[in-house]
C-alpha cells in the first residue's frame, strides 16, 4: 500500500490509467500540438456525414474546388483550346470521382451536375462557340441561401447529367453494380430543364403532324401529271380494238381459225367473224399487212439465230472446245431459210 502511494506521488496517475492530455512542461509548442490533435479528432468525427455515409477530406476539398470555379473549363480542369478527346478524358475522371454514389461529401451532387453540364456544353460545337463568346459574363456558383448553386442558365445542356453518365458508363460504374443517385435529395430544379426539353420536342411533333396534310397535298399535286398520263394510256389500250388477225394461235383472244395469204402463203389466225368483216379489196390490203409483219418477224428471228451461231463459234475458238465447235456447226438457221424463200416468192410474184 505504501509503495502504491509513493508511485502515485511520483507519476500523479495510476499505472492503469494513462493521462488523456498531459503537458509536462506547459510551453507554447506543447499547447499547439494538443490543439491540432483535438482539431483532427473533431474532423474524424465530422466526416462521418449524414447517416452511415462517409467521405474523405480529399473528396470535400474536391467539391469545394468545383464550387469555386468560374467557368466550365475550370470545372473540367482543361484549357480553352482542349480537344474533344481531352474533354472526354477529363469528364470520365471527374464523373467517377464525384458521382453521388461514390462521393458522399456535402455538395457532391451539385458538383456532379456542374461537371456533366460543363461537358455537355463544351462537347457541343455550337454551344461551346456561344459559351466562349458570352459564357464567362453570366457565370456564378454562389448560391442563394437555401438553394443549390446555379449553373450557366443561358448555356444549359440538352441532356441531364444522369443521361450523360449513362452514355459513358451504361448506368453504373465500370467496376461495380452501383445504383444511380442513392443520396440525391432534391433534383426538382434540375428536372425542370429536362421537362422543358420534352415539351419543346412534343410541340415540334405536333407541328409536324399539322404539316402532314399539306405535305400530302403537295405530293399529290406533283404526281398528278404522271397519274393523268397513266390513266390515259390505260383507257387508250382498253378502247383500242383488237387486231383482226394474229401470226400465232391464241385461243384466249379467239384466234383459232387458220388461214394463209394468197401471195406468199404466210400462215395466220383469225376469229370466227373474220370472213364477214374482210372480203375482196379489204382482205387483200389486210393480207399485205400480214405478210409485212411476218417478214419483219422472220428477219428478227434470223438475226438472232446468226448471232447465237457466231457466239458459239467464237467461244469454241477461244477455249479450243471441240464440243462447242460441233454445236455451232450443227445449229440450223431455220428462220433464215424461211426468209430466203419468202424473198424468192416476193421477187417471183
Amino acid at each position: 500500500m505504501t509503495a502504491y502511494i509513493d508511485a502515485v506521488r511520483r507519476n500523479k496517475y495510476p499505472e492503469d490509467r494513462p493521462p488523456e492530455s498531459h503537458d509536462p512542461c506547459g510551453c507554447c509548442n506543447c499547447m499547439k500540438m494538443q490543439k491540432e490533435k483535438k482539431s483532427e479528432n473533431e474532423w474524424n468525427q465530422t466526416r462521418q456525414g449524414e447517416g452511415s455515409s462517409t467521405y474523405t477530406e480529399e473528396q470535400l476539398l474536391g467539391v469545394q474546388r468545383i464550387k469555386k470555379c468560374r467557368n466550365y473549363y475550370e470545372i473540367l480542369g482543361v484549357s480553352r483550346n482542349a480537344s474533344d478527346e481531352e474533354l472526354k478524358k477529363a469528364y470520365r475522371k471527374l464523373a467517377l470521382k464525384f458521382h453521388p454514389d461514390k462521393n458522399c461529401a456535402p455538395g457532391a451532387t451539385d458538383a456532379f451536375k456542374a461537371i456533366g453540364n460543363a461537358f455537355a456544353v463544351l462537347s457541343n460545337p455550337d454551344k461551346r462557340l456561344r459559351y466562349d463568346e458570352y459564357g464567362d459574363e453570366q457565370v456564378t456558383f454562389t448560391a442563394p441561401r437555401g438553394r443549390p448553386y446555379s449553373y450557366y442558365r443561358d448555356f444549359e445542356a440538352d441532356i441531364t447529367p444522369e443521361e450523360l453518365f449513362n452514355v459513358f458508363f451504361g448506368g453504373h460504374f465500370p467496376t461495380g453494380n452501383i445504383h444511380m443517385f442513392s443520396n440525391v435529395t432534391d433534383d426538382s430544379h434540375y428536372y425542370r430543364r429536362r421537362h422543358r426539353h420534352e415539351r419543346m420536342q412534343a410541340r415540334k411533333e405536333e407541328e409536324e403532324e399539322e404539316e402532314k396534310p399539306q405535305n400530302t397535298y403537295s405530293a399529290f399535286i406533283q404526281l398528278l401529271p404522271v397519274l393523268v398520263i397513266v390513266i390515259i394510256s390505260v383507257i387508250t389500250q382498253l378502247l383500242a380494238a383488237n387486231p383482226p388477225y394474229s401470226l400465232f394461235y391464241k385461243s384466249t383472244l379467239g384466234y383459232t381459225i387458220s388461214r394463209e395469204t394468197q401471195n406468199l402463203q404466210v400462215p395466220y389466225f383469225v376469229d370466227k367473224n373474220f370472213e364477214k368483216a374482210y372480203r375482196g379489196a379489204s382482205l387483200r390490203d389486210l393480207e399485205k399487212t400480214i405478210e409485212k409483219d411476218y417478214i419483219d418477224y422472220i428477219q428478227t428471228s434470223c438475226w438472232k439465230e446468226k448471232q447465237q451461231k457466231s457466239e458459239l463459234t467464237n467461244l469454241a475458238g477461244l477455249y479450243r472446245d471441240e464440243r462447242l465447235k460441233q454445236k455451232a456447226e450443227s445449229l440450223k438457221l431455220e428462220n433464215c431459210e424461211k426468209l430466203s424463200k419468202l424473198i424468192g416468192l416476193r421477187r417471183g410474184g
